[in-house]
C-alpha cells in the first residue's frame, strides 16, 4: 500500500517546478529571456524597439545589477545580467517589463500588456565564460536571419563589445 505524501514532499513537474527551483543568488550571472505577449513581433517597429532600447542606457532600472549584454529580437528580449544584492531575479525582470511597457506606445500593448507572463532564466556555471555567452546572445539576429552581419542590427549591446569587434564567423553558415 502506498503512502500519501504531503504536498511539500511531492515532486513537482513543469513550470511550477522550475519556478519553485528558481533562486536569486547575488553575484551570479544569468541569461534571461522575456517574450512579448503572444510572441507578437512588436519590435519590428523601429519606434517601439528604440523606446525599449533607451531603457537599457539608464542605470536606475538595473539598480545594483550589472547588465552585461542584451539583444532585442522582434518578439523577445535576451539579457545577460549579474544580479546585485538589492533585487531578486523576479523583481529585476518585473521592473524591466514595467518600465519598457510604459515606454512603448499604447498600440503595441494588448489590454495594457507588452510582455508575456513570466520569464526564462539560466544561471551561468563557474565554467561558463560570460564573454562567450554574451557573444552568442548578441549573435541571435544573425543566426535567425534578420541581418547578414551584427553590425547591421541596431538593437543590442554588450559591456565589452562594439559592432565592429565581431568576427565574420558570427555570420550564419551554409
Amino acid at each position: 500500500m502506498s503512502a500519501i505524501l504531503p504536498a511539500s514532499a511531492r515532486p513537482s513537474s513543469g513550470y511550477r517546478a522550475r519556478r519553485l527551483e528558481r533562486r536569486s543568488v547575488p553575484g551570479r550571472t544569468y541569461v534571461l529571456t522575456v517574450n512579448t505577449l503572444y510572441k507578437r513581433p512588436v519590435f519590428r517597429d523601429d519606434e517601439a524597439a528604440r523606446a525599449v532600447c533607451r531603457v537599457h542606457t539608464a542605470a536606475w532600472p538595473w539598480r545594483d545589477a550589472s547588465l552585461l549584454a542584451w539583444v532585442l529580437m522582434p518578439d523577445h528580449w535576451h539579457g545577460l545580467v549579474t544580479l546585485g544584492e538589492r533585487d531578486s531575479l523576479s523583481t529585476l525582470v518585473g521592473r524591466f517589463k514595467l518600465i519598457t511597457s510604459r515606454a512603448v506606445e499604447d498600440r503595441h500593448r494588448v489590454n495594457g500588456w507588452l510582455w508575456g507572463r513570466g520569464f526564462a532564466d539560466r544561471v551561468l556555471s563557474p565554467e561558463d565564460d560570460p564573454v562567450a555567452v554574451g557573444r552568442h546572445l548578441v549573435g541571435n539576429p544573425v543566426r535567425s536571419g534578420l541581418v547578414p552581419r551584427l553590425a547591421d542590427y541596431a538593437y543590442w549591446n554588450a559591456a565589452w563589445l562594439q559592432p565592429g569587434d565581431l568576427p565574420d564567423e558570427d555570420a550564419p553558415s551554409g
